[in-house]
This record gives structure tokens, sequence and C-alpha cells, in this order.
């Protein structure tokens, strides 16, 4: 039997709901994100809940509330204790996310899910890990389970994870985009081979997209046209996913058309945000990193984009025309949600939506049923508290602290007492009995009743030793030069740096957030929040257009058929999508297509065999090993047989027949005519063959779509017996690893 697989989607099945899967591999279970919605509503949470203490390890795949919005509240309240693994720019734009969110939710509202604090101690538990770093798992359940992360295209860092073990490959990618942008690459999804399970979406099945360009250009156009009519325009966005290719293309075209309208980039970590994306150039697309290495000249250092944390700067222009990127993209909370209510009533405005809005949602809502409308709102704001409302706070925070000092002398008394039993007493030098002070104070009345306090704790012992002071002696190793040091305690660890980094509030950041956001983050002024409902007429124009950065429906289906993988899971996806994709992959190819429900546990187990044999030592030292690459191959002719109830390869019992010559690699007639052409022959393509002089053909012929031990291609020369193919045939060998 093969490696035991089974996945139990816990949220985001047959649904557009957070992500949030379980994937058992022998035994080891692994949460696949943990996401949550704008919301924040724990019911939500409730399979997580049943599961989360049983969790080994946790991998998050970007960096956005729907794929880790939920890990500060299931290490809080849920008990997930698990090491988390994520790339680097995961673990830091998802700390700011969760920092711009909570911040959000406490301006507007008394937010207790979790704290700042809270979103610090979840993110210390997070691996950092680079693309394609394969890292072995050692833990007892884990063991021999590689898990590496790999380019998923669709936001900075994003992942695609796969997990190997005994040779099986598990593939959970959602949310991929195999197109390349001005920011990221395109996935490597399509590089993998055959694996025995690929978990995916069905969220955009039903979409197909435009192309890019003439969408970048009608993305300007209907922005420039308000503008010059005097209105503005808003785009609610996240805070650090796809918002930065859209600063990317307003900072393009802006440059281009020679553009003056002002666009601020909104949110409560906005310059700490940006300030760790120009770090982050080797995470990005191959023409950024090119471009920095030639020019020093960095994506990021944005000239038409003004980084803001607050509304002063927008208060200061008052009407006049501008973009605003401010979070959040679901209306809910934050700045976007305040200028939403502003602009709403002035027809001349935009809203302009760029990714569709979380179900529930007022983007959503707004999305489906265009204005003109009335909707309400819910305004919130925080406030200082002064006079007899401070007074009242500050006497309760002292009524609390004295109470809480109280329990403290209280506990410590009782660890005293139960530490010190009468043997103790009698044993120890610095324990005096209470009893025998209070018999001498007695016996000298004369002094007055005062004596007791002036004598409690300094009256001769009965013992042979009187009370003193602790003393510890130095026990250092000496040498010819002194004390021997060890190096070792004068030197932060890694760790320690990171736990560092991580005390209190904000200081996560590395030092990077702005003084702004630092003030927001550590402000502990004694405050409330006022509220009132209110009514909104919409009249300003509403708009959307995709850039949300993922596979259209046809790509998805090409990708899949591609991989081609043995087993297929679909999730993250309405109920149409879901079944559309799962009826197309069932009818156009022999894959065994899942489309489980939430809390449904589905065995994709492969139906393959495999076993563990170790090579004998008298086996190996017979073979005779040729250098491929950075690797060593070799050809061996071996019997199975068991050794101490282990099955072993072992020499052949007779010498075995020859075998036929196998050339082993992986050429591309691309490759091959640079080759040829560097030997001085002429060579062209015609055809998708190599046509080699005047009358040799090479090709390749076989089904380029399968995968693996099922699938293979061949390379034919055609052409006369002659010199020239004579010559073009050993330098083709010369290409390959003979065995």
């Amino acid at each position: 039997m093969g490696t035991s697989v089974q996945v139990t989607p816990l949220s985001g099945a047959y649904g557009e709901g957070p992500l949030c899967y379980l994937l058992a591999v022998d035994g080891f279970r692994f949460l696949l994100d943990c996401g949550w919605t704008d919301h924040c509503d724990p019911s939500l949470l409730q399979p997580l809940a049943r599961v989360a203490p049983t969790i080994d390890a946790v991998l998050l795949s970007h960096p956005d509330i729907m794929h880790l919005g939920a890990l500060p509240y299931a290490m809080k309240h849920l008990g997930l204790s698990a090491p988390v693994y994520a790339t680097e720019p995961v673990f830091r734009l998802g700390l700011l996310t969760m920092y711009d969110y909570f911040l959000s939710r406490w301006q507007v509202a008394d937010f207790d899910l979790f704290t700042l604090d809270d979103i610090d101690a979840a993110f210390q538990n997070v691996v950092r890990l680079k693309y394609s770093q394969n890292h072995l798992l050692n833990a007892d359940k884990g063991e021999g389970i590689v898990i590496a992360p790999h380019v998923s295209g669709h936001l900075l860092g994003g992942t695609v994870w796969k997990i190997t073990k005994d040779g099986e490959d598990v593939v959970y990618a959602v949310d991929f985009n195999h197109r390349k942008e001005r920011h990221l690459n395109g996935t490597a999804l399509g590089s993998f081979v055959r694996p025995a399970v690929l978990i995916t979406d069905a969220y955009n099945a039903l979409n197909n997209q435009v192309y890019k360009r003439q969408q970048d250009q009608d993305f300007i156009d209907s922005m420039v046209k308000v503008l010059a009519s005097g209105g503005s325009v808003l785009l609610p966005v996240d805070t650090a996913g796809r918002v930065l290719e859209l600063l990317l293309i307003m900072e393009q075209y802006w440059a281009q058309r020679h553009l003056v309208y002002p666009i601020y980039f909104l949110t409560n970590v906005s310059t700490s945000t940006v300030d760790y994306v120009k770090s982050f150039l080797e995470w990005m697309s191959d023409s950024i990193s090119k471009s920095f290495e030639h020019t020093r000249d960095n994506a990021f250092l944005l000239r038409y984009v003004s980084l803001i944390i607050n509304k002063e700067e927008l208060e200061k222009l008052g009407d006049a025309p501008k973009v605003v990127l401010a979070s959040m993209a679901s209306l809910e909370v934050g700045f976007s949600h305040d200028i939403f209510v502003e602009m709403a009533n002035e027809a001349k405005n935009l809203v302009l939506f760029t990714e569709k809005g979380q179900f529930g949602t007022l983007a959503r809502m707004l999305q489906v049923d265009p204005p003109p409308k009335a909707v309400k709102v819910t305004m919130g704001k925080r406030i200082p508290l002064v006079g007899d409302e401070l007074k009242a706070y500050e006497e309760e925070q002292e009524r609390i602290k004295k109470e809480e000092l109280l329990k403290a002398s209280l506990s410590k008394d009782e660890e005293l007492k139960a530490s010190h039993g009468s043997n103790a007493k009698a044993s120890d030098p610095m324990v005096v009995d209470a009893s025998s002070s209070r018999k001498s104070s007695n016996a000298g009345s004369h002094v007055g009743g005062n004596v007791d306090i002036l004598i409690d704790g300094f009256v001769p012992s009965t013992t042979s030793f009187a009370p003193m002071f602790p003393f510890f002696e130095n026990t250092a190793d000496w040498d010819d030069f002194g004390e021997v040091i060890n190096p070792d305690d004068y030197m932060m660890k890694q760790d320690e740096m990171d736990n560092n980094m991580m005390l209190g509030a904000g200081d996560g950041m590395d030092g990077k957030l702005d003084e702004g956001s630092a003030r927001l983050l550590l402000d502990s002024a004694p405050s409330k929040v006022i509220s009132n409902e209110m009514t909104v007429q919409v009249k300003c124009s509403l708009a959307y257009m995709d850039f949300e950065g993922r596979s259209d429906g046809r790509s998805v289906k090409s990708v899949i058929a591609h991989v081609a993988p043995l087993k297929l899971v679909l999730v993250h996806g309405s109920a149409e999508a879901t079944e559309h994709l799962k009826m197309h992959c069932a009818k156009n190819s022999d894959l065994h297509v899942y489309a489980p429900q939430i809390e449904e546990t589905i065995d994709v187990t492969s139906d393959l065999c495999a076993y563990k044999v170790q090579l004998s030592e008298k086996l190996m030292s017979n073979v005779i090993s040729k250098k491929l690459g950075e690797h060593e191959i070799a050809w061996v002719d071996a019997e199975v047989g068991k050794v101490d109830e282990k099955l072993n390869l072992l020499p052949p019992s007779s010498t075995p027949s020859a075998h036929k010559s196998v050339l082993v690699g992986d050429l591309k007639l691309a490759d091959f005519k640079q080759f040829l052409a560097n030997k001085g022959l002429q060579v062209e393509f015609a055809g998708g063959a190599l046509r080699c002089g005047e009358y040799i053909t090479v090709r390749k012929i076989g089904d380029s779509n399968q995968k693996g031990s099922t699938g293979s291609q061949q390379i034919v020369i055609e052409g006369p017996l002659c010199e020239d193919y004579y010559k073009i045939r050993e330098l083709l060998y010369s290409q390959f690893f003979l065995l």
C-alpha cells in the first residue's frame, strides 16, 4: 500500500469561504492555511476548533486574511500550537496584514477576539523557507516527510506546497496564476511531474480573462475619465497583496501619460508595507530582478504614489480629484469604509473594485446589486476618555490592580506555607519560628507592645546555625589566562534575535514600522468607541475589473491536464464552479476527481504499492557510479532478499545477461540547435523539428503531455546514411549519459 493520505475541508468547500483544510499524511496532520473573513465570526471556526490541538504543522500559502486571518485566534483560543511554515514575504506581509486588520477593527469597535500581542505570539512560531527549499520534518510522526514551497504567482511570496513521502507527492495549489505579471513570475505548478494527489481550487473555473494589456488600459481610462470630470476614485484594496500590482500599473501609466492627479495608498501600515516590499526583489519577477541588477532601480521606489497612514492628507485636498487605494477590500471596516461613506453621495465619484468581495460584505452587496440605492452603515470612532469617565476608569483600574496584587500575595503565601513544613523549619537556619519570637516578646513585656516588631526574625536560633543571607560560591574554571569563558554565552542566536524582534506590539517588524504606525500600535491611552447607524444614498458610479491574479477557467483546466495527477481534490469555489470543473476533469481525463464537503474526510491514498529496500554493502562494493551533474548514477543488477527481517538488494545469484545501453538525459531541441551551431553546422527549426544541413532532420516524437513512467518521448534522426548523419548522431549521443 502507498502513502496514506486523507483530506478534510474545515472551511472553503463548495463555497467561497476562507481556506482551511486538514491533510493527514501517514498520520501526520497538516493544517493547510488558516483563513477567516473580515466579519471574524468564531462560528466559522468550529470545525477547526475540533481538530486544532491535534495539528502537527501549519502550512501558509498567501499573506491575506482569507489564508491566515484566523491564526492568532486559533493559537489563543483553540489550542493550536503546531509550528507554522511559510515563505519570508508571507511571514512579513502577513504580520502587517494582521496589524492593519486589528487596528481597523479596534478603531471602531471594542475588538477582543485577539490583540497585537496575540498576533506577535502567533507569528513567533513561523519557520521561514525559500522557494524550492526542501525541508525535512524531524518530528516522530513526520519522519521521512519533506515539504517544499514553490511559486504560486498570485501574491508576493505566495506558495504552492509540495509534500513528499516515500517518493509520492501531494501538491497543495490554490489561487495560482500561470501568467507572468509586473512584479511576479508565473506559477511553478506546471513543472511538477504526475503527483499522487493535487489539491486545487475551483474559484475561477467559470471565468475567462480578457487580454491583459487591454484590461490595464481600460482600468486607467476609467479612472482618468472620472478624474478629468472633477471626481475622485476609491479603490478598496487589501493591505499587502494584489495592491502591489495595482501600484506598479498606476506608476507606469502615470509616467507614460504624464498625469498629475495625486494617488494615495492609505492603510495603517502603508509605509512599512512598501519598505518591506523593496527588500523582497529576489521573490519578484525576473524583469524586476534584472532591472535592479543593471540599473539599481527599485521598482517600488514610488514616484507618483504617496504613502499615508491617516486621512489628514486627504482632508487637506478637499474635493480635489484624487485616487485613493485604501484597505479593507470588503468595505466592512478600515479607511475604505469611511471614504466610501464620504464619496458615495456624489455622482461624479467612482468606486472601482478590483476583486470580488467576500460573501456577506458591503463590497459584495454593491457588486451584486449596483446603485442607485440606499445602504445602512455603522460609523464608529474611538475617542479618549475625559472628565468623570476618565476618573471612573482610573479608579476601576486601580481597584483591579489592588485585587491582582492581593491575589498574588495570597498565592505567594500559600506557596511558602506549602514549601516550608515543620521539618524544614527545624533544619533551615533562615526559617524562624514566629511563635518563639512572640514568646520572647511576652517575656520582655516591659519594653512595650512594639517589641515584637523590633526583634521578630532576629531571635537567636535554638539550632547550631544562625540566620544568614544566601551565599553562592563562584565555581568557574580558571586557566593561565584567567576565567574560562564560553563564547556561545555572548552570542545571540538567530532564534533569540527573531524573538526579540517580536517582543511587544509592533516590534516584530524589525524596526521598519513608521512613526505613525508605531504610535497607533503602542497607544494605550484610555478610550472608548462611539458609533451610530446611518443611511447612505449611493449615487456614485461603481465598477468591477478583475485584477485578482488567478488563472482563469480555461487555464486551470489546461494546467490540471498538463500536471496529470493520479487523484484530484477540488476545494474553494462556488457549488456551480466546483461541479463544473469536477465534471470537466472526469469527462476529459482518467483522473479520480473528489470534491468533499466541509468536515467530510476523503481517502486519496495511492493505489500503488511502495516498499523500502536497503542496498547491501556487498552489492554496493561492486557498483561503479558515474557523476551526472550533482548526482551519481549507476546500473545495478540485484535480487531482493530479507536480512534481519528487512528487504535488501543483494548481488545476483547468477551472472545476469548484458543489458541494453541506456541514454540518460532530457535534451531540448533549442539547446541542441545552439550546440550544433557552435560546432559550425547550419541548423534551423522547421515544422517543430530541427533541420540540420540539407538532408538531416532531428525531431521528438511521442506524447509530451504524458508524465512519469507511463509516457515518454523519443528523439529520431531522419535522413540518408551519409557523413552528416553519423556526425550529427555522434553529437546527439554526446548530449546524453550512457549506462
